[in-house]
């Protein structure tokens, strides 16, 4: 059973103007340690940023609350698997909100795809409802 979905669009120059104007302050506010690590190493820092804030954007659509009812940027972050296939790690009002949604006797498993094609990056999330 889906419990949400949600999808955003985001234009990579966007965030390479954020990553200029205001750097570390920036990633700080808005990116867990992981993510930082990842896209400080990439090639292509500024689409590897832009992908993840996507994600966010489109994982607390997901959630129903946008970045509102204690949902934070940082309490969503992009976690590769082991073969790439990336994750969301959710804490804080992220976790809270996820657990409020996902009726009794279920677990929820998140989905995402992120995606570029410079300038635009694009990700979608959708939650599931499974059996426990």
């Amino acid at each position: 059973m889906i419990i949400g979905i949600g999808s955003d669009l985001i234009d990579i120059r966007r965030i390479e103007r954020s990553l200029e104007r205001f750097g570390e302050r920036f990633t700080q506010r808005v990116f867990t340690d992981i993510e930082r690590a990842k896209s400080d190493g990439r090639a292509l820092r500024a689409a590897s940023y832009a992908k993840r804030f996507a994600v966010k954007e489109a994982c607390s659509k997901a959630l129903g609350t946008g970045f509102r009812r204690g949902v934070f940027w940082r309490d969503m972050g992009v976690v590769n698997q082991r073969g790439g296939k990336p994750t969301v790690v959710m804490t804080g009002g992220a976790l809270a909100r996820l657990q409020e949604i996902t009726p009794s006797g279920m677990r929820a498993e998140v989905h995402v795809t992120i995606t570029d094609d410079g300038p635009l990056a694009q990700a979608f999330v959708m939650i599931e409802a499974v059996p426990a």
